[in-house]
């Protein structure tokens, strides 16, 4: 396929309304941030503009989760990505030191945000030697994961904040979390945050296949139909492989069939004939996809960069 026909679907219910709040709470933490810390899956359509809007000039860190899902062939963070002016430029250049280091992510973070911070002016926090960092992006990114592997790292503690594998589990800011003894250092945990007036389909669509949008909400059906358009139109037939096709498919309801009869994912149907009810077996079209969504979002399906 050429392109896809997203139809007439309606995003605006992709927004939740504690985002709403969310959103109010994080612009009130902002007065005691000295920087940010955002956490994106996708480097472009992963980003939220109004959270760059709303939070102002900070430092800003940002930290591409899953890259060891992405597709290595294509660069993290595009030359023209992110707003305009100095902060981009930042922006970049943190992502690609953090994103080419062979040193793991949480080994780097707190001595960049050090840098960073004694770097940058802190207006009226100048008098104040600890540091409070602002951890932002959409649902389900991990930043709480962040947050409880760098306390294990610098603090050895246990972990300090809920993260579970659905979008929004943290609904409000919290607390200030200590992270780190020397520089102390404390980091705040946001909820995910999408914009309440997406861009386009498409990038609620790439959002959702990440997990940043409940799966419901979406429906797992054109989300699995847009996903096979995706890698077909990206040429990443690892599908192929793992399924045990014959050769790649354009057409998601052969895909779901062949899913389904492989993995015996059936349903009993009740079916009303001419001497009444009869159970059957038919194959289970929904969980099929379901599987479809979870072996990418596991890897199972290649490595893919969706932007």
């Amino acid at each position: 396929r050429e392109r896809f026909e997203f139809g007439c679907r309606d995003v605006a219910s992709w927004f939740p309304r504690h985002m709403a709040k969310g959103l109010r709470q994080m612009r009130l933490a902002l007065r005691r941030a000295d920087c940010l810390v955002e956490r994106s899956h996708i480097p472009l359509s992963g980003r939220n503009p109004a959270l760059q809007e709303a939070l102002g000039i900070r430092p800003h860190v940002l930290v591409l989760n899953k890259m060891d899902l992405a597709d290595p062939r294509r660069q993290p963070v595009s030359a023209g990505a992110g707003p305009g002016g100095g902060q981009a430029r930042c922006q970049r250049q943190v992502t690609a030191a953090l994103s080419a280091s062979p040193v793991p992510v949480p080994l780097q973070v707190v001595p960049m945000v050090a840098r960073l911070v004694a770097d940058s002016p802190r207006y009226h926090r100048a008098e104040s030697s600890e540091h409070n960092i602002l951890v932002i992006g959409v649902p389900n990114v991990g930043k709480s994961s962040l947050i409880n592997s760098l306390r294990r790292l610098h603090l050895k503690k246990g972990k300090a904040t809920a993260v579970g594998g659905e979008p929004g589990i943290t609904k409000a800011v919290l607390s200030r979390i200590q992270v780190c003894e020397k520089p102390l250092m404390y980091l705040v945990d946001t909820p995910g945050v999408l914009p309440p007036r997406l861009g386009d389909v498409e990038t609620g669509m790439k959002l959702a296949l990440c997990g940043a949008i409940r799966d419901h909400l979406v429906g797992e059906d054109v989300m699995a139909d847009y996903l096979l358009y995706a890698l077909n139109k990206q040429q990443q037939f690892g599908y192929v492989q793992h399924y045990g096709l014959g050769q790649p498919c354009d057409h998601i309801e052969s895909l779901l069939k062949h899913v389904a009869l492989a993995q015996g994912r059936t349903q009993k149907v009740k079916v009303l004939t001419g001497t009444g009810n009869v159970n059957m077996m038919m194959l289970n079209y929904p969980a099929a996809a379901y599987e479809f969504l979870r072996d990418f979002r596991a890897g199972r399906l290649g490595r893919v960069t969706l932007d």
